[in-house]
């Protein structure tokens, strides 16, 4: 939604202003990271400027860590929102893809350019053209993830924040 959105870039804004913050962690609400857009809203006219790409860049090029702590589902924009982390900690049961190719669209915040260069252009081809969903473990044997954790996935972000 653009209140997400909006309220990830002023966080990513504020912390980068502040040198008191030392790292950065997203998470999502109540066990789950993102499903993504609501693509409800894809036919409604942009308002306010903020989209998902710019925010994502934002995120990358961010001189602090950012790590993402990935509960539930990590998919379409919400995997891109992982991708420009610097880490990504996810949950034993966590699922990732990017399955907007399944209503015919393809992912729009260059995941298309982020996984490749994360997982290798076989794997991320196979995830971006058949829109699988794929488990926290696969994800971690593939690279797409840094560490997996079967406690509570913002805490272990925080300590990997802190030791980073």
């Amino acid at each position: 939604s653009l209140a997400v959105l909006q309220a990830l870039e002023d966080g990513l804004k504020k912390a980068d202003a502040d040198p008191s913050v030392k790292a950065v962690m997203i998470c999502g609400e109540n066990g789950k990271f993102s499903a993504g857009a609501d693509i409800r809203g894809f036919s409604s006219p942009k308002s306010h400027g903020v989209a998902l790409g710019p925010i994502v860049s934002q995120i990358e090029s961010s001189e602090k860590p950012v790590v993402a702590a990935i509960e539930g589902v990590a998919l379409g924009g919400g995997l891109e929102v992982a991708l420009g982390c610097h880490y990504r900690i996810a949950h034993a049961k966590a699922q990732l893809g990017l399955p907007e190719v399944t209503i015919g669209l393809l992912p729009g915040a260059e995941g298309t350019q982020r996984l490749p260069r994360l997982i290798g252009v076989p794997a991320a081809l196979d995830m971006i053209t058949t829109g699988k969903h794929i488990p926290a473990t696969e994800a971690l044997k593939l690279g797409l993830v840094d560490e997996i954790v079967e406690e509570n996935t913002i805490e272990a972000a925080i300590r990997l924040a802190n030791k980073v």
